[in-house]
């Protein structure tokens, strides 16, 4: 009687076991996902990925099919935090909105990607089938990550950036435009100065304006904007603030111009006269087009090294919405990004980006005959996968984007002279106090 009864309760649990592995439900079959995958974004970069390695068919700008499953993008801008207000509103609807209306999957920056990971509007990709993070860089998936370490999402991208320059005119300033000699002449923000100086004097600028090295000292902090609740300024943005002001007095910067404005990118027009410009990868692709126009650019004419201090600029994330009915796209998606190495290759080779995959940048790093003919054939790829050994995500907080901007925008005004220097940071503080009500600003 007591063998019976083993061989009954060991039958009775293999039938629980199966029951309990089909999809955790009892047995029941999976829920059946949504027709409508929502994408949430705040410029057609990622999108343009979207269509050319995963999507089956492109219907237009905002649209397109893999399988049965259309995919539907909404975008909104990013400035003035128009992207993160639309998002959080929608993301706040989320658990009483049809289906088909629900956010499934939605981009995040740097700038502000804490604010979601630590909220309960995101969810754990591994729990949807995303788990292999072997090939990606350390710091993408820590900035993903929950302060639990839950990780709720993935980035397509590492984003080290370089100082970018003009190889003409780094040949008429410096005699040379071997990336390893200008390296060695600029590894420095003393050594910057004095080149500024000599560039100068033979007609040119250093930089098309005091705003495009801000990146480079707001990615070496060490403080965050926000310390025990209160407005916060690292000494290194008041060093960035003190160079700007020395930029605009000596003239090694044409003007103030904001960092997207137009008379900004006309510098890098063949007749522009600046010599440097600070980006990642995906600066060649969305923010160089006069440089690569074929009329008026200068094609080939760039070059990339370090620069003063390693930094990195920005990146994507693609994070997981709490409520979507489509877990098992949006995790085909997040894996085709960061572990098939065809479509990562392509990412390198077709866009000229810097993957998310170190197996395939390596793989190019490594390629003697491989180059970016926008830089003259220099492998841009190597430097990246030195730089991106120095990438440290640290002293972020969610008020990150409005800060960032804000600073800039307010002592914009006092490069171009329309206010005093006190009345500028007066002004930024009085723009944090409206952006983030619950920021005590001294």
């Amino acid at each position: 009687m007591k063998k019976l009864l083993s061989i009954l309760l060991a039958i009775l649990m293999v039938f629980t076991l199966a029951a309990c592995g089909n999809g955790g439900n009892g047995g029941e079959e999976p829920a059946e996902e949504g027709k409508v995958l929502n994408l949430w974004t705040w410029n057609d970069e990622f999108w343009g990925f979207l269509c050319d390695y995963y999507a089956d068919e492109v219907i237009d700008e905002f649209t397109a099919t893999k399988g049965d499953v259309t995919i539907k993008r909404t975008t909104y801008i990013s400035d003035n935090m128009a992207y993160q207000d639309a998002l959080d509103a929608a993301l706040l609807a989320q658990a009483d909105a049809p289906a088909d209306e629900k956010v499934d999957m939605f981009l995040a920056e740097a700038d502000y990607i804490i604010k979601y990971t630590n909220s309960d509007a995101t969810m754990d990709v591994t729990s949807i089938g995303v788990t292999d993070f072997s090939n990606t860089y350390k710091y993408t998936v820590e900035a993903a990550s929950d302060a639990n370490g839950v990780v709720k999402g993935v980035s397509f991208q590492c984003c080290p950036s370089a100082l970018i320059y003009r190889r003409s005119i780094a040949k008429e300033v410096l005699g040379t435009d071997d990336p390893a000699e200008v390296q060695a002449a600029l590894d420095s923000w003393e050594k910057f100065d004095e080149v500024a100086a000599i560039a100068k004097e033979k007609g040119y600028y250093m930089v098309p304006t005091p705003l495009e090295t801000y990146r480079t000292f707001s990615n070496n902090t060490t403080s965050g904007w926000v310390v025990d609740g209160k407005l916060n300024i690292d000494p290194a943005i008041q060093n960035w603030m003190d160079q700007a002001e020395k930029y605009m007095a000596e003239g090694y910067a044409p003007f103030a111009a904001g960092i997207w404005d137009a008379e900004k990118n006309d510098q890098m027009f063949a007749d522009g006269k600046t010599m440097c410009f600070f980006g990642p990868a995906w600066y060649f692709n969305f923010c160089m087009g006069n440089a690569q126009d074929p009329e008026r650019g200068c094609y080939g004419d760039w070059a990339i090294c370090q620069g003063p201090q390693a930094h990195f600029w920005g990146g994507t994330w693609m994070l997981a919405a709490t409520g979507t009915d489509n877990p098992t796209m949006v995790a085909d998606i997040m894996n085709t990004f960061i572990n098939d190495e065809e479509v990562c290759s392509k990412l390198v080779s077709e866009k000229a980006q810097f993957s998310n995959n170190q197996a395939v940048n390596n793989k190019f790093a490594a390629d003697e005959s491989y180059g970016n003919d926008f830089l003259g054939g220099q492998n841009d790829t190597a430097v990246f996968a030195e730089l991106a050994k120095y990438i440290k995500f640290q002293n972020v907080t969610p008020y990150d984007q409005g800060c960032n901007e804000g600073i800039q925008n307010a002592y914009r005004e006092f490069l171009n002279g329309t206010v005093t220097k006190e009345e500028a940071l007066a002004n930024f503080k009085d723009s944090i106090k409206t952006t983030y009500p619950g920021i005590t600003v001294e």
